[in-house]
């Protein structure tokens, strides 16, 4: 028999389809010792799916809303608004209302209640479809409820809500609601508890809101709120507001808002001790959802009541160090450029390959800095190295240190500072290993490097099952210890050594500020930089035969280039794409994931930028391009040797700052080198865990070849050897990879959950101006082209990239632009060290840089001082 209505003592949270997110936790909470929940019941799904069914005309209107995409707001507002229409008029079924009558006779038919949408997807830990949907306050009288039951039915289809689901990919006919009816309470205040700071993440802070009368007002934002904070039992904060106006329930039923007296605008709305009490009960309900809540009180008279807690969907989770005590963890993928959500393989085996241990939190990598942190020597070290090349996040950890009761100290350790110390993934905190000033030490390292790569070539093709995990955890063993060589360090070092000596001085010696950008244009063995370079070349080759061109336009299919061999300068078009597949197929966007789709696996994502250098460069730009900064950089040389010479003890700075300019220019491009060197092996493994994958697939263990992304690299192997796989686990995978889609990572984290962020120190800046790290010099003025995907990218000659964030796929974008704005970065990653090599202005670090800069915008860049303007 169906269950039109449920009292709350009949639901928990396992009956979230029968009486949605708020129901089910209301029901829970009822049950809990010490917590006052206001009495009511749920009008089911059930209801809600009866009178669906008996409106025959939404069903095609429900087909014609689920075909429409976000950006159809005419054809949402038209077709959401008919179908409420349909909704609220239709009767609800009499045996749905004797059940709602009974339930009311039971509480009181004449007293006043709340009529709350309760739908099956929100309040989840997953979705967040707070206040989407309609709540009634002082509803009064059967008729009265019954017509806000049906409202809150037709609330489903909100604009908000429709679009909402559409952008979340939730069905609409599967997305049901349910409705609380709940004894109204009149409570003298009323506000929000967040068990998690808000505002810093902190799960340690609870912050409350509170308001004086019912919560709407403060909830719409008519009012202001007291605002307070309780950490560990103790009152930190108390934030006292002038509170103006009041939401009161009339006699005949509804709200209205009303003046509070002026003697009362200024007293605070709880005592410390009715504060306390609050906050206690806020983590007794946490601990029993086992998450930070989002929660509803009242107070009546001077008791507590909680009328809703749904969990807070926006925290960002919290690496797990393993132990209670405190920790700091630093983003990895902040330094590799990469902050997208990784997928379980490839996070598995970028653990394998890294120096140190990494924790995987909402699909990132972070590392532990705390014992970095503790001992003076290393902290010292590291800050050092931070505060020149990633200032924001040295200023986030110096914050943390200066608080003093966070980090314990420890004695300081002078081996801290040795060379070769703290290079767990997130600086080479105090590495200083000392090389010879020889250019053959980099040609000798990248020899090396692809003999290796031909070495696992050749051994990967015997191994499979099992052996081929073995063999590739062998390998990434020495992977490992390759890339932590310490002349392959020592050359990254010397390079960035010789950087930041040349700005200093040019800039004591001179006053010239950060020469080293034209200085480290059009190095050699920069592999990233030679990649950008010669995709122009393959546009040079495709220019002069149009029927490719044509082609090209519209190709939509990754076997196009089989097909380039019937037209007039096919073949030679095929031949030059696939030259430069083969030496750099292996790059990608978010190429550190090993699952993502490479340029060799899905070769359309380069057409675009073949077609954008056909259109914009003339031929053998590639050449000229290289030769004119090699020649811009050496008159710079020449000329800052000039001027030293003429200084007291001239000849000696000379010497030293040549000697500098050389070290660069010899070793800066190779800092691009390791990164390629690795990409190229997890291509190779990649290659060979696929043809694994196949035969699972082939013998019915896994659906998909990808769905071995999936699973970690241990949890495959153990696939492999058992033959067995249990479906859930990929279904449940997938799911979690699209939640952490949708969370911003941070750089800095405390075991805490406190996500600290820093702040750029810097004055006398342009009014209006967007600050953030200067690390390509140079002023520039064009169209901003605001990207999230390299495939979007349609340019123009002269455009400014905006981005959250460039990997070294990106490259081939920066011959077409004159400008570079990036949300992260530091001055060594890879934006920035490409930027320079080209001779791109290029400000990074710049908080919500595609959200502040819209595209088509005329922008100016200054990365000499950091900082962007918007001019149009």
């Amino acid at each position: 028999m169906r269950a039109y209505v449920l009292g709350f003592h009949e639901v928990d949270r396992t009956r979230i389809r029968d009486v949605g997110g708020k129901g089910a936790n209301l029901g829970e909470l009822s049950r809990l010792e010490g917590i006052r929940v206001p009495a009511g019941f749920c009008v089911s799904t059930e209801a809600f799916k009866r009178v669906m069914g008996e409106a025959s005309s939404l069903g095609e209107l429900l087909d014609r809303l689920s075909r429409l995409k976000a950006e159809d707001r005419d054809g949402i507002r038209e077709l959401s608004a008919e179908i409420r229409t349909i909704v609220e008029g239709t009767a609800i079924p009499e045996d749905v209302q004797d059940a709602i009558a009974r339930s009311l006779a039971g509480l009181g038919e004449q007293a006043a209640y709340a009529v709350r949408s309760s739908a099956t997807a929100e309040d989840l830990p997953t979705a967040s479809f707070a206040g989407q949907q309609d709540t009634y306050l002082n509803v009064i009288g059967k008729p009265a409820i019954l017509e806000h039951i049906r409202r809150c039915w037709a609330s489903l289809f909100t604009e908000r809500a429709v679009t909402y689901r559409i952008q979340h990919g939730f069905d609409h006919r599967k997305v049901h609601m349910a409705v609380v009816v709940q004894k109204m309470l009149f409570p003298q205040a009323a506000g929000i508890l967040f068990t998690a700071d808000p505002v810093t993440s902190n799960r340690k802070v609870s912050s409350i809101e509170a308001g004086f009368g019912l919560g709407e007002a403060l909830v719409s934002g008519l009012t202001n709120a007291d605002g307070y904070k309780v950490r560990n039992g103790q009152l930190i904060e108390k934030t006292i507001a002038t509170k103006k106006l009041a939401t009161r329930a009339l006699e005949e039923g509804g709200t209205e808002e009303r003046a509070i007296e002026p003697e009362r605008q200024n007293r605070p709305v709880l005592t410390d001790e009715q504060i306390l009490r609050l906050e206690r009960l806020g983590r007794q309900i946490e601990r029993h959802f086992g998450h930070p809540q989002d929660i509803e009180w009242c107070l009546v008279d001077d008791d507590l009541h909680i009328v809703q807690s749904r969990p807070i969907t926006t925290l960002y989770p919290i690496p797990d160090a393993g132990d209670q005590g405190n920790h700091v963890f630093l983003s990895v993928g902040h330094q590799q450029m990469m902050t997208d959500p990784m997928k379980p393989l490839g996070l598995s085996l970028f653990q394998l390959t890294a120096a140190g241990r990494m924790l995987a939190a909402g699909g990132r990598l972070f590392v532990d800095a705390t014992k970095q942190l503790a001992s003076p020597a290393s902290r010292d070290a590291l800050l050092d190295l931070l505060g020149r090349s990633a200032p924001l996040i040295k200023d986030a950890l110096s914050a943390i240190i200066e608080r003093g009761d966070f980090i314990e100290p420890l004695p300081n350790d002078p081996a801290a500072s040795r060379p070769g110390q703290g290079k767990q993934g997130v600086a080479v905190a105090g590495f200083d290993a000392q090389v010879e000033d020889d250019p053959a030490i980099v040609a000798d390292l990248i020899e090396r490097s692809q003999a290796a790569l031909e070495e696992l070539k050749r051994d990967i093709r015997t191994r499979t099952g099992t052996a081929l995990f073995d063999f590739i955890l062998e390998d990434t063993q020495r992977t490992k210890k390759s890339l932590f060589d310490p002349r392959s360090m020592g050359v990254i070092m010397a390079a960035m050594n010789a950087y930041w000596w040349l700005n200093e001085k040019m800039m004591a010696w001179l006053g010239e500020k950060n020469v080293a950008d034209t200085l480290s244009q059009s190095v050699s063995n920069n592999i990233t930089s030679e990649m950008g370079l010669e995709l122009l070349d393959v546009a040079d080759v495709i220019r002069p035969h149009p029927d490719v061109v044509a082609y090209l336009q519209d190709v939509k299919h990754d076997g196009f280039l089989d097909e380039l061999v019937e037209l007039d300068g096919g073949r030679e078009a095929r031949d030059a794409i696939r030259a430069y597949l083969h030496r750099y197929g292996m790059r990608c966007a978010g190429e550190i994931d090993i699952t993502r789709a490479r340029w060799s696996e899905k070769p359309t994502t380069l057409v675009p930028l073949i077609l954008s250098n056909i259109k914009n460069f003339e031929p053998h730009a590639g050449k000229r391009r290289f030769e004119q900064g090699r020649q811009e950089a050496l008159q710079q040389a020449r000329a800052l040797l000039d001027r030293l010479r003429q200084l007291p003890d001239g000849e000696q700075k000379a010497s030293e700052a040549q000697r500098m300019i050389d070290r660069l220019r010899n070793f800066i491009g190779y800092r691009e080198y390791p990164k390629y060197g690795i990409v190229n092996r997890y291509f190779v493994y990649k290659q060979a865990l696929l043809q694994e994958a196949e035969r699972l697939v082939q013998a019915s263990v896994i659906h998909d070849v990808e769905d071995i992304y999936y699973l970690t690299f241990d949890e495959l192997r153990e696939v492999v050897r058992t033959q067995q796989l249990d479906d859930q686990v990929v279904s449940k995978r997938k799911a979690e990879h699209e939640l952490n889609k949708k969370l911003a990572p941070p750089s800095v984290i405390t075991s805490d959950g406190e996500i600290v962020t820093g702040a750029y120190k810097r004055a006398d800046l342009p009014a209006g101006a967007i600050v953030g790290l200067p690390v390509s010099s140079g002023v520039v003025e064009g169209r901003a082209r605001v990207l999230s995907d390299m495939a979007d990218a349609v340019l123009e000659a002269g455009d400014i990239l905006v981005t959250a964030f460039t990997d070294p796929s990106w490259t081939p974008l920066f011959v077409s632009i004159k400008g570079l704005v990036t949300e992260v970065g530091g001055l060594m990653t890879h934006g920035a060290v490409i930027a320079r090599e080209y001779g791109l202005p290029a400000v990074v670090g710049v908080d919500s840089a595609t959200r502040l800069i819209r595209d088509g915008q005329r922008i100016r860049v200054n990365g000499t001082d950091g900082y962007v303007e918007i001019l149009t």
